[in-house]
């Protein structure tokens, strides 16, 4: 099930969508703000962000271009009442990647919803590159400079969903759910056992970090 991040000042606007979107099967997180969708975005996974422009404290402008710094890769989509051609050119160079002006069509909002997220899927399933190092998804191969690792199937879901999401905290739980399954039986300590397995592979590279947040689970770092 897919993660996505609501954020509108307006809560009955942020009711109906986070609603809309609940029937549509996603699980929806809310943030009236820029700065409420950082925080959220530091402790759950998301895997889609719907953002208003005109906020309080942190407007969604600024909230893009925040998470683009921070190597946040996950799909935006603007929903506003600006509907000029500077805001819509200021949306997409500040990363957002569509834009929708309101009253918005929530039908029209859904196919939009689920067309970022096939496109963020085709993008993230084959190959993902940091510095010198290369995973590929088709081949389980990690390479860096001449030298290739195939690794066992888990342990590259697992350390290219990490990647994929640098610096995004994921629960035991989550890993768990996305690599192994909701009905599996393992135990969430598999997750340790495949986490320690992986930093004994890549520990002395320097393009990155399996990092252990105490209390919660686990989060990547590019350092490239």
């Amino acid at each position: 099930m897919f993660n996505i991040l609501v954020v509108e000042d307006d809560r009955n606007l942020n009711k109906l969508i986070c609603a809309v979107l609940k029937q549509n099967g996603y699980h929806v997180f809310r943030a009236e703000d820029g700065e409420e969708a950082l925080f959220l975005l530091s402790h759950e996974h998301i895997d889609l962000v719907v953002s208003d422009i005109m906020m309080p404290n942190m407007d969604g402008f600024r909230l893009t271009e925040e998470l683009r710094k921070a190597d946040y890769n996950l799909p935006i989509l603007m929903v506003t009442v600006k509907d000029s051609f500077e805001d819509k050119q200021r949306s997409f160079l500040s990363g957002a990647d569509d834009y929708m002006v309101k009253p918005i069509d929530l039908n029209e909002m859904i196919l939009r919803v689920g067309a970022l997220l096939r496109r963020a899927q085709v993008s993230n399933e084959h190959k993902l590159v940091i510095g010198d190092v290369e995973l590929d998804y088709d081949t389980l191969i990690v390479s860096r400079n001449g030298e290739s690792i195939v690794l066992p199937p888990k342990e590259f879901y697992l350390l290219f969903k990490l990647l994929s999401y640098p610096k995004q905290i994921f629960t035991r739980r989550q890993l768990m759910d996305e690599i192994w399954g909701v009905d599996s039986e393992a135990d969430e300590r598999t997750v340790d056992v495949h986490i320690k397995r992986l930093r004994e592979h890549f520990g002395p590279w320097p393009e990155f970090d399996i990092v252990t947040v105490r209390g919660l689970g686990y989060k990547a770092e590019k350092k490239v």
